[in-house]
């Protein structure tokens, strides 16, 4: 199947400039492609791994990618998707989130055998005020750079000329790839779409309007209810486990609603269509196992982080389930109660009932007595028998943790001090 086939079938495609063009380019020969991120984060989100795991299929089907690191850009910032003015970054603060940004992308892509990393700092860097003004503002028509959605929609509330200016600078981006790396296709969200012609524009003018360079964006991704992708209650979904851990990360992909699962799995694995199908085909007649979801969860988090990751939060998961903890590791016990109601306390050894209350998890003696007596609570992952018991921290804690769980879910991380 043709590479524009298969992304149109995972309903990956929002607009392409030439669809039967690329159809034959891409049949044609391999060619080069490029997508592009800005540091203005250390770390991105689940919504920027979309466009990034098209590159990735354009791998898989022979072509190069290059991601394109806006260490240029980034100093700018792009309006697309802003109702405001973005707070501009140091340009040391710019360069540092540029390196974490590469690292996390050689760990999803590997080395550089099948996919180019380049910053655009290295040649916006080099342009002087005068030459981008003649050579690059001589070509842009401030009609036509007004009607572009992305400052359009920016207009009431006011853009500065630097933001306005940013779309030059990814049409530059562009021409250089074309003219130094033969890149003739750039990806991007659905909100780049504005920034993309204008590079095609631009190239054409240079270079003769029968140059083949192509545009290609990805929908914006909407859960099926009309809400965005990708937020929880705590924020977005980062890539970077410190930020989300990935017993979270598993756990946000696991509990996707059935409705959205199927495009979840076209969109973010790469299971063939027949997979695909067969778990749809579960979705339907067999939706409580939720078979499609595990796997979602299983490809896209061993991508993402690793299989020993994955291992680690389907123990977490297992344990949580069934309640026995007892015998998770201490960067498992982090990543699984690390974000859950959290209370101080002494090493010094005392009786569960008196330590109950001295922690704060209970008010009073009477109550943790009573649900002590009632088997309604678990130390470590142990049910405890007796009021008499002394508690101690998890044995895989190196001394650090007491996991306590009331009733069935109420769970608390006691941190040892």
């Amino acid at each position: 199947m043709n590479i524009v086939d298969e992304l149109s079938w995972r309903g990956a495609v929002n607009q392409m400039t030439d669809e039967e063009g690329l159809r034959k380019l891409t049949e044609d020969k391999s060619i080069s492609l490029y997508c592009g991120v800005d540091p203005t984060g250390d770390s991105m989100h689940i919504g920027h791994l979309i466009p990034f795991m098209m590159l990735k299929r354009f791998a898989m089907a022979g072509h190069h990618p290059y991601v394109v690191i806006g260490g240029g850009t980034g100093v700018i910032g792009d309006p697309s998707g802003r109702k405001t003015e973005r707070q501009l970054q140091t340009i040391e603060k710019i360069h540092d989130n540029a390196e974490k940004l590469k690292a996390q992308f050689r760990h999803l892509f590997g080395d550089e055998t099948n996919i180019s990393f380049v910053n655009n700092y290295d040649w916006l860097n080099q342009i002087n005020l005068l030459d981008f003004l003649r050579n690059y503002g001589k070509l842009f028509s401030i009609n036509i750079m007004l009607a572009k959605e992305v400052v359009a929609s920016r207009l009431e509330a006011g853009i500065s000329f630097t933001e306005f200016t940013y779309q030059i600078l990814q049409a530059i981006d562009f021409e250089h790839l074309y003219m130094n790396h033969d890149v003739q296709l750039q990806i991007g969200g659905a909100d780049q779409w504005g920034n993309i012609t204008s590079g095609i524009d631009m190239i054409h003018k240079m270079h003769g309007s029968d140059v083949e360079v192509y545009g290609l964006t990805i929908p914006l991704m909407l859960k099926s209810d009309g809400t965005k992708f990708g937020k929880t209650a705590g924020g977005a979904i980062w890539l970077d486990p410190e930020k989300t851990s990935p017993f979270e990360f598993y756990q946000f992909w696991l509990n996707q609603d059935d409705a959205d699962v199927i495009k979840y799995l076209k969109y973010f694995t790469f299971l063939s269509q027949e997979e695909i199908n067969s778990l749809a085909e579960a979705v339907q007649n067999e939706p409580e196992k939720r078979l499609a979801q595990r796997r979602l969860a299983e490809e896209v988090t061993r991508f993402v982080h690793s299989p020993e990751a994955l291992k680690e939060a389907q123990n977490i998961t297992e344990a949580l389930y069934h309640g026995s903890i007892a015998d998770l590791s201490e960067h498992e016990l982090e990543q699984a109660f690390g974000k859950m109601p959290t209370v101080d306390v002494s090493n010094e050894e005392k009786d569960v009932v008196t330590w109950l209350v001295d922690s704060g998890i209970y008010k009073s003696k009477r109550q943790a007595r009573e649900d002590v007596n009632n088997g309604a609570v678990t130390i470590n992952g142990i049910k405890v028998q007796s009021v008499d018991e002394s508690v101690h921290p998890h044995k895989n804690s190196n001394g650090k943790y007491v996991i306590v769980r009331k009733g069935k879910k109420k769970y608390t991380l006691a941190r040892v001090h």
